[in-house]
């Protein structure tokens, strides 16, 4: 008999890791390279190259990166997830999210910004974006001299 269902299964095809389970306080920046299960609480970042799967109870105050991410508890924290986010009926996150597939439960509630991105593509837009500012920076300078030799 199997304690996950199939979607939880193909998302970790490895198997689980790490479990922070439901009497667990984690607090600092978790770093690592296999599946994550959290069904207590964190606080601090949460980075991972393998999945991250949030129980309905869990809350998460942290930035969380990982490749896949299946939200059924709390994550008050900018969430990157590299292929898939998914948020079950449960889910919460109160920050801005980024990932290149989103599925949304009815009830889900999200409230931040939401790019999609492709995979692979998220380094090139966060350059672009740092170019964009660099611009932006240095054209609201330039108008600062412009202003100033008029007066």
């Amino acid at each position: 008999m199997s304690m996950f269902n199939k979607e939880e299964q193909e998302l970790s095809p490895k198997g689980e890791e790490t479990v922070i389970g439901p009497s667990v306080k984690v607090e600092g920046n978790f770093d690592s390279q296999g599946d994550i299960i959290v069904e207590g609480y964190v606080s601090g970042t949460i980075k991972t190259t393998g999945n991250l799967r949030v129980g309905q109870k869990a809350k998460i105050k942290a930035d969380v990166e990982a490749s896949n991410v299946n939200n059924a508890g709390e994550i008050r924290g900018n969430v990157k997830s590299l292929e898939k986010l998914s948020l079950s009926s449960s889910a919460k996150i109160i920050g801005n999210v980024e990932t290149g597939v989103l599925s949304v439960d009815e009830g889900a509630f999200l409230n931040g910004k939401c790019k999609m991105v492709k995979k692979g593509e998220t380094e090139n837009l966060e350059k672009e974006d740092e170019s964009k500012k660099e611009e932006s920076a240095k054209s609201e300078s330039g108008s600062d001299k412009k202003k100033k030799g008029k007066k």
